[in-house]
């Protein structure tokens, strides 16, 4: 299958709509005039002699009024932010985005296409993460019409096509990335920790997704992000059991760092000597002070 060339707007300059109806008053004033005129002065010849005139006279004067009324089909009037695309007999002629009131020829089809920003925000939308774990995630994305006439013409309906492909954009970039950086082994970026980058990411996905609409995505922002309701008790146990680690780690090389100070101090001032195995037993001792959960419980040796 041929693939064709994409639309693109063009310009078009319609003729303004106040020289027009300068141009349908005068008219409409020369019929009257003529109407005026005319009916006297058939009326002033004999009987037989009225009728080819008259008939003459009703034909001109019916055209007259046709094309009088036809034309006033030819005014449109552009509003601030909105652009007409003008199609004559299947052909596209062009595009209008001059405000104001414009006359084309009145055979001309003349659909609106809004230029103003429009806001989307999807529905929660459940996905599976890098690693197949059920998500929920919604976004908002901002775009607006950039070419109207691949808006018009290359797609079925533009409003309908950018929810579909946004929807879509934001499945492949939940399903490409895992839910937090632990739990993928070097993975630089996460849907949890990283949501500048992805927002930027988003963009640009739906962006090149839209081209073909000829709609310009103007920003993206992640707006919703959980588990799955499924799942969400026991990745939050999981996170808690990850953030105890993660504490007691930093307990345990505090620990350590404080231990070897105290041994440094003790030797350096010569407040006593010790062996191995009493400094085996006061790193001991001081460790179970330092990392343990409840507060140390001192016990006076007095001796024999």
């Amino acid at each position: 299958m041929t693939q064709r060339d994409a639309s693109r707007e063009r310009e078009f300059q319609p003729s303004s709509g106040w020289g027009v109806l300068v141009r349908q008053g005068v008219l409409l004033g020369l019929i009257i005039a003529a109407i005026l005129v005319f009916v006297p002065w058939v009326l002033e010849k004999p009987f037989y002699e009225r009728g080819p005139f008259i008939g003459l006279f009703v034909i001109a004067e019916a055209l007259c009024l046709i094309a009088w009324v036809v034309s006033w089909c030819g005014f449109f009037v552009v509003e601030p932010n909105v652009a007409r695309v003008l199609i004559l007999f299947g052909h596209y002629r062009g595009t209008v985005r001059q405000n104001g009131l414009h006359w084309v020829n009145p055979f001309t089809l003349r659909p609106k296409v809004s230029l103003k920003a429009h806001n989307v925000a999807s529905d929660k939308i459940k996905v599976n993460d890098l690693l197949g774990n059920p998500i929920e995630i919604g976004a908002v994305v901002v775009w607006q019409v950039r070419d109207t006439a691949q808006a018009r013409f290359d797609v079925e309906n533009f409003e309908s096509y950018v929810n579909v492909q946004i929807e879509t954009a934001i499945r492949h970039l939940a399903s490409t990335h895992p839910y937090e950086e632990a739990m993928v082994a070097g993975a630089q970026q996460s849907l949890r920790g990283s949501t500048e980058e992805l927002a930027t990411e988003l963009k640009a996905e739906v962006q090149r997704r839209l081209d073909r609409a000829g709609v310009e995505v103007l920003d993206t922002r992640i707006t919703h992000l959980a588990y799955a309701p499924e799942i969400a008790a026991a990745m939050l146990q999981r996170q808690q059991a990850t953030a105890i680690i993660a504490a007691r780690r930093l307990i345990v090389d505090g620990a350590v760092g404080m231990v070897e100070h105290a041994l440094s101090d003790l030797s350096k001032k010569q407040v006593l000597t010790l062996n191995d195995d009493r400094k085996a037993a006061l790193v001991g001792n001081l460790l179970v002070v330092l990392c343990g959960h409840s507060s140390p419980v001192p016990v006076i040796n007095a001796g024999q």
